[in-house]
């Protein structure tokens, strides 16, 4: 490459940085209800802490680890730590994200050493996607209701009630989910570190313009091989995904900067404003200067 990528010496990336987590209570547990994707999980992003999810409504897909899952309404969805992921609205989604640290469960695990296999065997015994025809399936519902429940009165010893609704949750997942011989779990795609350190480097370097060739160089793959396994892990072409990189960056200095459309668009890495503001309404169905003037009236 005879471009310079950054215009400040820098280590090479070891990975995409985790996602903050954010506890509302002492405990490490949190539960919310998301309504569509928001750009900044559209992203691939990854977390320390494991992630139950559960579609209330809708429609979408989650591409995790490179194995896309199509989601509707009643799916719960189990998402280890570490695991690259994002998630697609196709039809009014509607998902209750349950987060925890595994600590919390330290003193269960004792005792139950495979009370996290679901997580930790997924690929293996165990997929992302819970299977509906578990016979404990509904009672897997019911108690994540109930842990959302407590979370919301936590009512005397909620922490205690949640911890115990979690270990049942997930020895009756770990009891009734595993993959029975001859349905093989989807195999992760094996190329997913080299993929964090990639999307590290476009993340820190927007502006710069990147062509499919250099992208590559930097896996040490062929333009067409890059470009398959890219697209296989990812959902979507390396060109595709960095211009909604740029676009959620657009989205966020929009919102929190009062600089100039013009210049935000140059920052995010395009050199021309029609086509910035064509891209921009494609993805999100309004114009950066509507969401410029949504700031403007909050701030009123």
């Amino acid at each position: 490459m005879d471009r310079n990528v950054h215009t400040e010496p820098r280590e090479k990336p070891k990975a995409i940085m985790p996602d903050p987590v954010s506890w509302p209570t002492p405990m490490p547990y949190l539960v919310s209800t998301t309504e569509g994707v928001s750009p900044g999980f559209q992203r691939l992003h990854w977390h320390r802490e494991l992630e139950i999810n559960y579609i209330r409504g809708g429609t979408g897909f989650y591409v995790i680890n490179g194995v896309k899952y199509q989601l509707q309404a009643g799916d719960i969805i189990l998402i280890n730590g570490q695991d690259l992921h994002r998630a697609f609205e196709t039809d009014h989604l509607v998902i209750d994200v349950h987060m925890f640290d595994p600590g919390m469960l330290a003193m269960e695990m004792r005792y139950d050493h495979d009370l996290l296999r679901p997580f930790r065997e997924q690929g293996i015994q165990f997929t992302n996607l819970v299977n509906r025809d578990m016979p404990v399936y509904d009672e897997l519902i019911a108690i994540l209701l109930n842990m959302k429940e407590e979370m919301h009165v936590r009512a005397p010893s909620y922490a205690s009630v949640i911890r115990a609704q979690l270990t049942r949750f997930l020895a009756l997942v770990n009891r009734h989910g595993a993959i029975s011989e001859g349905e093989p779990a989807p195999v992760k795609h094996r190329g997913i570190h080299a993929l964090k350190e990639l999307i590290l480097t476009m993340e820190l370097n927007l502006a710069y313009p990147w062509t499919l060739k250099e992208l590559a160089e930097l896996t040490h793959l062929s333009p067409s091989r890059f470009s398959a396994l890219f697209q296989q892990a990812v959902g979507t072409s390396p060109l595709d995904y960095l211009i909604q990189l740029r676009l959620t960056q657009a989205v966020h200095l929009l919102e929190s900067s009062d600089e100039k459309i013009i210049d935000i668009a140059s920052e995010c890495g395009f050199r021309n404003l029609s086509n910035f503001n064509r891209l921009f309404r494609q993805l999100f169905g309004v114009s950066p200067s509507e969401i410029r003037n949504q700031r403007t009236k909050k701030k009123q």
